[in-house]
C-alpha cells in the first residue's frame, strides 16, 4: 500500500504542482489549511506532511507546535515548503521539530527525491526502533528471570518461607493499588514506576544468602546473638544489591530494591533495625514491605510457630498501627485484608 503524504498550502497551485510531483509513488492529500490538515488527522494519519508556513488563520509554525503537542502525532514528519529562505526561520522551522525545508517553486525532481529519502531514512529508523524495543523487552524478561532464579535460591535455603517472596509481591502490588487509588502518600508515589517497584521487591530478603543455615533454619527461638547475626541480613541484602550496582547501570531497580532489603525491619517507632528509622523517615519501600511480610510471616506456618488465622494476623497488625507500623499504610491495608486473605487460600 503506497504511503500517505498530506500537502498542506492555501495556494493551489502549489498543491497541485506536489501532488502532481508524487501521485505516482503516494497516496497524496491536498488540504487548503492547517484546520482541515487536524479535521483529517482525526481520521488518517499520514506518513509525512509537507507544511506551507505562510498561511491564513494559522500558519506553519503554529500548526506544528500543535501538531508536536499531540502524542499520537508527534512521530509524523514535517517538510516545510516556503519561498522564505531567511535563515532564522528555517532555525525557528528545525527547533519546532521540522524535518527539512523545500524552497518554492520547486522542481519535481528535488521533492521527489527530498520526501524519497526521509521516508527511507524514516522506516530505517521505526525498524531500528522495533529491534531495540525487542532486544528491550528481551532484556527485561532475562532480569525478571534472574530475580525469580536468585529469589528462589535465597528462598530455598529458608526451609520455612515457601513462596513467601511471591505472596510478598502480590501483597505489595494491592497495597500500592490501594494507596493510588486513595491518595495515600501521593508525594512519595507519584515517581515510582509500580511494576518496577513490585518486582524488585521480591529482593528484601536477599542478604539471608550470608546467614548461615543453622541459624536461617533453627526450628526453636533464636538465642540473642543468633538474632542479632539473623539482623544483618538487611545490610547484607544492602551489600549484595551494591555490589551487583557497581558492574551495572540499571540504577533505578537497583536502587529500589537496596531500599527493600535495608528498611523492611524498621518499625515507625523507631525501635526497628539496621538503623532505628522512625516514621516516614523510613523509606517508602519499607513501610509498604513490613506489613507485607508481617502479615505473611503471621499467617505462614514455622518451624517455631503454627500459623495465625486471618482475623488475627489482621489484628495484631492493626494493633500495632502507629508504633511497628506506618498507621496510614495499615489502615490501607484493613481496606483490603480480603484480598490479602485471598491470596493465602490460593
Amino acid at each position: 500500500m503506497p504511503k500517505t503524504i498530506f500537502v498542506v498550502d492555501d495556494n493551489d497551485t502549489n498543491s497541485s504542482m506536489a501532488k502532481e510531483a508524487l501521485r505516482d509513488e503516494y497516496r497524496v492529500m491536498t488540504l487548503p489549511s492547517a484546520a482541515k490538515m487536524f479535521a483529517f488527522l482525526e481520521k488518517i494519519k499520514p506518513d509525512l506532511i509537507l507544511l506551507d508556513i505562510e498561511m491564513p488563520e494559522m500558519d506553519g509554525f503554529e500548526a506544528l507546535s500543535l501538531l508536536k503537542e499531540n502524542p499520537s502525532q508527534t512521530d509524523i514528519p514535517v517538510i516545510f515548503l516556503t519561498g522564505i529562505t531567511d535563515v532564522s526561520v528555517e532555525v525557528r522551522g528545525f527547533q519546532l521539530g521540522a524535518i527539512d525545508f523545500i524552497l518554492k517553486p520547486f522542481s519535481v525532481p528535488v521533492i521527489q527525491n527530498r520526501i524519497r529519502t526521509h521516508l527511507n531514512i524514516d522506516d530505517i529508523i521505526r525498524e531500528r526502533t522495533s529491534l531495540l524495543q525487542q532486544k528491550t523487552q528481551h532484556l527485561q524478561k532475562l532480569q525478571s528471570a534472574v530475580i525469580f532464579g536468585f529469589a528462589d535460591l535465597v528462598e530455598n535455603r529458608d526451609e520455612g518461607t515457601g513462596g513467601h517472596v511471591e505472596r510478598t509481591a502480590t501483597y505489595i502490588s494491592i497495597l500500592v493499588e490501594t494507596m493510588e487509588a486513595n491518595g495515600i502518600y501521593a508525594d512519595e508515589m507519584k515517581n515510582i514506576d509500580k511494576e518496577l517497584f513490585v518486582s524488585s521487591a521480591r529482593l528484601h530478603d536477599v542478604g539471608k544468602i550470608s546467614i548461615s543455615d543453622i541459624i536461617l533454619n533453627k526450628p526453636g527461638k533464636l538465642a540473642d546473638e543468633e538474632y542479632e547475626i539473623m539482623k544483618t541480613h538487611t545490610t547484607e541484602g544492602e551489600r549484595a544489591i551494591d555490589q551487583i550496582a557497581s558492574r551495572t547501570d540499571d540504577m533505578e531497580f537497583l536502587s529500589s530494591a537496596r531500599l527493600f532489603a535495608g528498611s523492611h525491619h524498621e518499625r515507625w517507632d523507631g525501635k526497628g533495625y539496621p538503623r532505628g528509622l522512625a516514621g516516614k523517615d523510613i523509606p517508602i519501600h519499607g513501610r509498604v514491605m513490613a506489613i507485607a511480610d508481617v502479615y505473611d510471616a503471621l499467617i505462614s506456618e514455622r518451624p517455631y510457630k503454627k500459623p495465625f488465622t486471618e482475623d488475627e494476623a489482621v489484628k495484631i497488625i492493626m494493633d500495632n498501627a502507629g508504633t511497628q507500623f506506618d498507621p496510614v499504610i495499615a489502615n490501607a491495608f484493613y481496606k483490603v485484608r480480603e484480598q490479602f486473605a485471598a491470596i493465602i487460600r490460593g
